[in-house]
């Protein structure tokens, strides 16, 4: 009987012995595990609501403006360890204070525009050229872009003169990220930006003869093995474009769909078509998973319009010996206001004192032409 509780009690040592082990051992796995999750937050197609004001009916209008996006920005950025914040275009032309800018007041040496100015305060990391920055002509657009201190690209517009991206066609940003461990990398990030080819006929008067632009797909399928060339450990698009399984033609104007089956790109902020993503208005697109925001299991987002919402894709990397892997990715919007109108933030005090000198100048050119 002695021998035998003595053999029992051997035995439950080793068990505790072995399970302490395969304890110590899994958790030394996970430290040596490095795990980093990234946010990636996208505006698209503001049209120069700034401010959360309707110039037309000469109102408070809490279903727009940047002042509110920001907001929604701060509380996004607060919860994420590691975050990167992008514009898609289409930010210059929209509401009488865009048009005041450019056809009355203009752009003046060391002037800075509001909205690149609102981007500065913002630390936006990379904008994108939407198809209405042209529509007040190139050379404002050039005069524009000089006060916008991050890198602004586009891929697909090419010089005609030089033949050659008229624009920064992609950026590798260099960030130094926290795993969940609390030990710092750094990451390499390809942002490229493309448009629909149709500015050629849109603003045929201000581009003719310039510029030309390539089909979407095709340039995403040039540049993407060259940033994965120069070292990109993920590639993010910022695809000023829409999103349609329609059969894709190099002339399609919304390629999203098909930017998501080109080998390389990790994730995709849409824009262009004002619309939401994800949302309903998909919910019969192929391959398409609504719950975790992806089309053809790459995240895309799409943040509607005028600053309703913010677009938030967040992604799990995992380092290996080969570099880094996106392991998953999930995409969702948030709202600035219900859909009745009732605001859900308040208003980013710091930006609105950042652009309210054009906003009042615009407000008093209003008052001044009795609209």
């Amino acid at each position: 009987m002695f021998s035998k509780l003595i053999w029992l009690n051997i035995l439950t040592l080793t068990l505790a012995l072995q399970t302490s082990a395969s304890q110590v051992f899994a958790a030394e796995t996970a430290l040596n595990e490095v795990l980093v999750d990234l946010r990636v937050l996208e505006t698209t197609d503001i049209h120069a609501d700034l401010v959360n004001y309707d110039y037309y009916q000469n109102r408070i209008n809490n279903r727009v403006g940047l002042v509110k996006t920001a907001s929604l920005i701060r509380k996004a950025r607060k919860e994420a360890s590691n975050s990167l914040l992008f514009d898609n275009g289409d930010h210059l032309k929209g509401n009488p204070l865009g048009e005041y800018l450019a056809r009355i007041k203009g752009i003046h040496k060391g002037m800075i525009h509001p909205v690149y100015r609102a981007f500065n305060y913002l630390n936006y990391d990379a904008i994108a050229i939407g198809n209405h920055e042209f529509n007040y002509g190139l050379k404002f657009l050039k005069a524009a872009l000089q006060g916008a201190e991050m890198p602004v690209l586009n891929a697909n517009v090419y010089s005609i003169k030089h033949n050659v991206p008229y624009f920064t066609p992609y950026v590798i940003l260099k960030r130094n990220v926290i795993d969940q461990n609390g030990v710092k990398h750094e990451l390499k990030i390809g942002v490229i930006s493309f448009m629909p080819v149709q500015i050629m006929r849109w603003d045929k008067s201000n581009l003719e003869g310039r510029v030309y632009a390539k089909p979407i797909v095709e340039t995403a399928k040039t540049f993407i093995p060259l940033i994965k060339a120069e070292g990109a450990d993920i590639i993010i698009a910022l695809a000023h474009t829409g999103i349609s399984s329609d059969p894709y033609r190099p002339d399609t104007e919304n390629a999203v769909y098909y930017l998501t089956k080109i080998p390389g790109i990790d994730a995709i902020l849409a824009g262009h078509s004002h619309s939401i993503f994800p949302g309903p208005s998909y919910q019969n697109l192929p391959h398409t998973n609504l719950k975790k925001g992806q089309i053809n299991r790459i995240p895309v987002v799409m943040a509607g319009a005028f600053g309703n919402r913010l677009g938030i894709i967040d992604l799990k990397l995992k380092k290996q010996k080969e570099g880094w892997k996106v392991l998953d990715g999930t995409s969702m919007t948030r709202a600035i206001a219900t859909e009745k109108g009732k605001s859900l933030v308040k208003r980013h005090e710091g930006l609105y004192e950042v652009v309210k000198p054009e906003h009042l100048e615009t407000l008093r050119l209003i008052k001044k032409l009795g609209w």
